[in-house]
């Protein structure tokens, strides 16, 4: 069985905490992946949306099509499968307006699909407005690299730990009140920050840790507290924690913003807390670096946590997924 995988660009992170790392999943299952990228010119498109028919099913990764490559995909593939993990319906930038340059294609590319993946219920109760065949099935990731950096005492002075790409720093700017009163609070507090972009603080010490695929795990276990800030919109509502399974898989406590799947996956005294206001971030966060012992308990069991989510767990639901639509092809 062979299937195309199309992604606008299979480097992002997202592909690979959705698709990426379940290829070898599928290619030991008899699946051979054929990973494109979507050309950006027409013809291009109509070029690799032709080749569909070669495949036993089509797996479209968060994009969304236009019209014409809408009609160009369905007459071209046997079978068409949906995976998405952002609020891909509304702007990130303005979540709050109602676009239809961002409604009308989801609906149309939802509409099409034979079946949707969406990575939380929140997602999928948007694509179920369009297709009856909607499944949750949230990010996994591999929790073994975690545990293997993680080593003993992580010492003084406490670190508190944001990982992130550019486009979402802002959401860690947003807690700078609370980051530098903390600064002057507590004279030993370090933040380490994972990314390709940094911020300044006047008074948080800041460690520089560029983000790589080989050192990420690592740089994660080493630190105390994780952070996982967000502002509450519609955009952010559909994110699907990432972030966080990251520090629970890496035995790290977290104080969250209260916002999606963050609610759930963080349980207040039990694997961290939720923050909504700056008070209550310089609360939580003064509450983890003052007891050692409450951020070791904590981030046990917020390592039980991400074992809900390790890709042995979530990829065979992947993997059935799958099978299933290729099954209804009468091509398995």
């Amino acid at each position: 069985m062979k299937i195309l995988v199309i992604s606008n660009n299979p480097t992002r992170p997202s592909f690979r905490q959705r698709i990426g790392v379940y290829l070898p999943l599928l290619r030991d299952n008899g699946i051979d992946a054929e990973v494109a990228r979507l050309p950006k010119t027409l013809w291009a498109r109509r070029r690799l949306f032709g080749r569909a028919a070669d495949f036993d099913a089509v797996l479209l990764h968060k994009k969304k099509l236009n019209l014409l490559d809408a009609w160009a995909l369905r007459g071209a593939a046997r079978r068409i499968i949906y995976d998405f993990d952002d609020a891909v319906m509304y702007s990130p930038h303005r979540p709050d307006r109602t676009s239809r340059s961002h409604t009308a294609p989801f609906r149309r590319t939802a509409a099409l699909a034979d079946t949707v993946i969406a990575g939380n219920p929140y997602l999928a109760e948007h694509a179920k407005r369009f297709n009856a065949n909607v499944h949750v099935v949230p990010t996994g990731l591999d929790v073994t690299p975690y545990r293997a950096a993680a080593g003993g005492d992580r010492g003084d002075p406490v670190r508190l730990v944001w990982i992130g790409s550019s486009s979402t720093l802002g959401y860690l700017s947003g807690i700078r009140p609370a980051l530098e009163q903390l600064g002057r609070q507590f004279e030993r507090l370090v933040l380490r920050i994972v990314c390709d972009e940094f911020l300044g603080f006047d008074h948080l010490a800041i460690e520089k840790r560029p983000w790589s695929e080989q050192t990420q795990h690592g740089d994660l276990a080493t630190a105390d507290i994780g952070l996982a800030p967000l502002p509450d919109n519609r955009f952010t509502q559909g994110k699907c924690g990432f972030k966080v399974l990251q520090y629970f898989a890496a035995s790290l406590p977290v104080v969250a913003s209260p916002v999606g799947v963050n609610a759930g996956f963080v349980q207040p005294g039990r694997n961290g807390f939720h923050a909504r206001s700056d008070a209550e971030w310089v609360a939580g966060i003064g509450r983890l670096i003052r007891d050692a012992a409450a951020r070791k308990r904590m981030g046990e069991m917020a390592c039980e946590t991400a074992a809900q989510f390790d890709l042995s767990v979530v990829g065979p639901r992947f993997l059935a997924l799958v099978r299933q639509s290729l099954q209804a092809a009468g091509r398995a």
